[in-house]
């Protein structure tokens, strides 16, 4: 059983083991594909993983020993699923492995927009204390949490999570979901759809998946809809909100700042216009990445390989 890992390097940069996978069967690990290797890499394996490297109907129809798709990560949409079931390749994604990590780096941007903890760090150490007529100092507004309303788009799993942490700092919760769940557990909850989450929020959080309804939601009429004073965090796909309006927005004081870890294209391009927006914080995509995430996505990357050779596959997407 051959077994190819096209990119593997940002699951597993050094720090994790290989080991359980190459019990597995004949395993090759490469730490990045380029397309045009695909076709070269992976046309003698019964068993693909991906992370980000697409597999279109292109690639797809040219690998004809192909039985199992793994895509180590929860969303999937690098794969076409439809030819995928056309040619009874199995398709396995990974959910649940990074919904701590998410809502921690959720809070992490979320506090660094309100008490600009590292730009205030900084002006310590350059001398500014040290100088100041008076015993403290900031530069910003600073926020206080309690009191304010999280309006919280695609409220999953990661969703709850974050509703749980937002509770903990006093705020209200306004959700927004397809299908509704019953929370009536949360006294400080409210089901709202899109428009009126976003009018109501002082802090959107996103935490849906994408999807054609979903992408490009964040666009210019919906961030006019927001506060003036309000936030917006995104951790979950880059896509789903229009880089050019939010820098806009930024810049032209329709919404107070912005802290996203995603962006619409990745490794983004240089002349992104969020590069030069006011207030913006941007991370490289590293919600997911803490090790302790990782180790577990590995671990459901070899149960869901076990449990299709054992011919009862799990976590198998439509």
């Amino acid at each position: 059983m051959k077994i190819v890992v096209l990119d593997g390097y940002t699951l597993n940069p050094g720090d994790l083991s290989w080991e359980d996978l190459e019990k597995l069967g004949d395993l090759t690990v490469y730490d990045r594909t380029p397309t045009d290797k695909v076709v070269e890499r992976a046309q003698d394996a019964e068993i693909v993983f991906t992370n980000k490297t697409p597999l279109g109907e292109d690639i797809l129809e040219k690998l004809p020993k192909l039985k199992f798709i793994g895509v180590l990560a929860t969303g999937y949409n690098i794969v076409n699923t439809d030819v995928a079931k056309k040619k009874g390749v199995i398709v396995c994604n990974v959910p649940g492995y990074g919904t701590a990590s998410v809502v921690q780096m959720t809070f992490a941007l979320l506090l660094e927009l309100t008490q600009h903890v590292k730009h205030h760090s900084d002006t310590v150490k350059a001398g500014k204390w040290a100088s100041s007529v008076d015993w403290c100092y900031w530069d910003y507004p600073l926020v206080e949490l309690a009191g304010k309303t999280i309006g919280i788009i695609g409220f999953g799993s990661i969703g709850e999570k974050v509703g749980d942490i937002a509770t903990a700092f006093g705020m209200n919760i306004i959700g927004s979901k397809r299908h509704r769940t019953d929370q009536s557990h949360r006294k400080n909850f409210r089901w709202a759809d899109i428009p009126e989450l976003l009018e109501q929020s002082d802090v959107v959080s996103i935490h849906t998946p994408l999807v054609p309804e979903t992408k490009g939601l964040i666009n210019q009429a919906n961030l006019a809809r927001m506060k003036p004073s309000a936030f917006l965090l995104n951790t979950s796909r880059g896509p789903i909100v229009v880089d050019q309006d939010l820098a806009d927005a930024l810049n032209n004081d329709v919404i107070a700042g912005a802290g996203i870890d995603v962006l619409s294209a990745e490794p983004p391009s240089t002349d992104n216009p969020l590069f030069q927006a006011k207030n913006c914080l941007i991370t490289p995509h590293i919600a997911w990445a803490t090790k302790e995430a990782r180790t577990r996505l590995m671990a459901i990357t070899v149960r869901n390989l076990t449990a299709f050779l054992e011919g009862n596959p799990i976590n198998v997407v439509d």
